[in-house]
């Protein structure tokens, strides 16, 4: 059973039922829908052919809803500008007119308050390095550093500049409030830089009644100073390497990688690593063995998922790219893992009694670990853990935690009706192991369960056998 679990993206190349169903089948565990790019009324139809695909072949799926968030853009050109090095370009917004040659509108009316002569500017992912040579309230004077070609609606970046630009868009507010309609069980928010952010959205799903969990984006510099307290406030992180490999030197960018993904394991926070890990996939049948080693060293960190992007969401061979992450992370998964979990932080007895139920699995040949669930805290305490070799089969008393639990590192979440007697659950769940063929004679149970005494329920570990 492969421990890591694999997001993709949906979009032109992924949105029939019979792509979707071969992504499924071929191992997904969570779609995402980019609202960068998706559509209202291609969300609403989208979502419900998810559930009903995933239904059909009896396995959960999660869905992810990435809002776009606060993004800087330039805006619509008639033709695209040939730019030289030490060329002049001019941002302008608000409508105002450049005397330049090269000039192109933003569409964030701040831009010129919050950028500095000597700021560096990224556009287009990087690909146009200028600097900020002077300004005036509604236009920005640049001096191009690189010869490029400057098309239309291109991403900004501003390295260590700190923008006024709000946490929740009005866009993002109107797509949460579809993704809460729709029941997706994430909602991931772009360009997170503080802890506020991350309660502006909870506040906003705590209005909307949704459960969903928040995922947050670390793509920028300003995330990165703030990293301990977003990880504390988010119920899961992304690492975002597009954003986030353009806004720091490229050199940091693993050690950065690495450092977020061990402190979300020893926190106990679910964590993604996101963003070209098959890139050339998006045309090329094959991958380069660059990117097997980037994939199998997120896999031997041992993140909780790794997602793809614009390999499923526009290129040529989706499937394959999801045949390739399976392969890789099941091989990868055997040779061990980076050992993170050993420093992870327990803060309760619930936690203690679990990590005694890990300890035990580890030491006995052929073992799972069964967890009982009603919201999705004990399959996530022994997720935390990273056991070494069990199996953790999370049965989850709705459809809903079940789907919730698609994106933890080693969870095979199942939905069963639980028993008033816990012994009665146990029985049930041994039944659909047995019935699923996910044990044989002789597999060693560790179960994490409660038990009635005098009254009153207490979690305890217990052992058995299968005969």
């Amino acid at each position: 059973m492969r421990k890591t679990k694999i997001i993709c993206t949906l979009g032109p190349a992924t949105e029939k039922p019979e792509i979707l169903r071969k992504l499924i089948t071929g191992g997904t565990d969570v779609f995402r829908l980019n609202m960068s790019h998706a559509k209202p009324e291609w969300v609403r139809r989208i979502v419900p052919r998810i559930r009903q695909l995933a239904e059909e072949q009896l396995r959960p799926i999660a869905i992810l809803l990435d809002t776009q968030g606060p993004a800087i853009r330039t805006g619509d050109l008639k033709e695209p500008l040939h730019l030289k090095q030490g060329d002049i370009l001019e941002f302008t917004v608000r409508g105002s007119k450049s005397p330049e040659k090269n000039s192109v509108t933003v569409n964030y009316d701040q831009f010129p308050s919050d950028v500095s002569p000597g700021d560096t500017i990224l556009v287009d992912n990087g690909l146009i390095k200028l600097v900020v040579m002077a300004k005036k309230k509604d236009r920005v004077r640049c001096k191009v550093l690189n010869s490029a070609i400057l098309g239309s609606r291109r991403h900004i970046n501003l390295p260590g500049v700190h923008v006024n630009l709000p946490a929740l868009t009005t866009k993002d507010i109107a797509d949460v409030k579809l993704g809460t309609e729709l029941g997706v069980e994430y909602v991931a928010m772009s360009f997170v830089r503080e802890e506020r952010d991350i309660e502006q959205l909870r506040r906003l799903l705590h209005l909307r009644k949704s459960l969903a969990l928040i995922m947050a984006k670390i793509e920028d510099q300003a995330a990165i100073a703030s990293i301990d307290a977003i990880i504390k406030a988010a119920d899961a992180i992304m690492v975002a390497r597009g954003d986030l490999g353009i806004e720091v030197p490229m050199e940091e960018l693993p050690i950065i990688q690495r450092r977020i993904v061990k402190t979300c394991i020893r926190l106990g926070k679910p964590v993604v690593v996101a963003t070209h890990l098959l890139e050339s996939m998006i045309k090329n049948r094959l991958p380069t063995r660059a990117e097997i080693t980037d994939v199998a060293n997120a896999v031997f960190e041992q993140a909780d998922a790794i997602m793809l992007s614009g390999e499923t969401s526009v290129g040529r061979y989706p499937v394959e790219c999801v045949e390739v992450l399976n392969r890789v992370a099941t091989r990868i998964e055997r040779s061990g893992g980076a050992g993170y979990a050993e420093s992870a932080v327990l803060n309760d007895a619930r936690q203690r009694t679990v990590a005694s139920a890990v300890v035990l699995a580890n030491s006995l040949p052929r073992a799972k670990i069964i967890v009982f669930t009603l919201h999705g805290t004990m399959p996530r305490n022994v997720s935390h853990l990273r056991p070494e070799r069990a199996p953790i089969f999370a049965f989850a008393a709705s459809e809903e935690v079940r789907r919730r639990l698609c994106i933890l590192w080693g969870v095979c979440p199942i939905h069963i009706e639980f028993d008033k007697d816990p012994n009665k659950t146990i029985q049930t769940a041994e039944s659909v192991l047995r019935n699923q063929k996910l044990v044989t004679r002789g597999d060693n149970l560790v179960i994490i369960s409660d038990i009635v005494a005098e009254g009153s329920r207490f979690d305890c570990v217990q052992m058995r056998t299968i005969k």
